[in-house]
């Protein structure tokens, strides 16, 4: 699992902090951080990625549109997408899952949830 590139994309420099710090422990160190979906689509720009890690509400892009930008794009259209954010409603997760998420974690989240999502994506 180490070996893993991971992309996150988070508004929030508090929570993209929180992420980082999480990803860390659990000994992930390869990570893009985009601060919306038009960034992370930008930080992508090509790359393959074993992970991508997005929020819902962002600026200039949502988490839902990068979702679908993704998986409109043949190269990233298998790629897992791990959805964190504060909507934890039933709809919410109904419609990311519509989106084309693999997995959704409801802030605020510990690492040992995040670890144990991520290894559910990615083994």
């Amino acid at each position: 699992m180490k070996d893993l590139k991971i992309l996150f994309a988070e508004d929030s420099p508090t929570m993209r902090r929180i992420i980082m710090n999480s990803l860390q422990r659990i000994g992930l160190k390869d990570v893009l951080e985009a601060e919306n979906g038009a960034d992370a689509l930008e930080k992508l720009n090509g790359q393959t990625v074993d992970l991508v890690m997005t929020d819902w509400n962002m600026p200039e892009m949502n988490g839902e549109e990068l979702v679908k930008k993704l998986r409109s794009d043949q190269k990233y259209e298998d790629t897992p997408i791990l959805m964190i954010t504060t909507r934890g409603m039933k709809e919410d997760v109904i419609t990311a899952i519509k989106a084309g998420v693999n997995g959704y974690i409801v802030k605020p989240f510990t690492p040992d949830m995040l670890q144990k999502k991520i290894v559910e994506l990615v083994g």
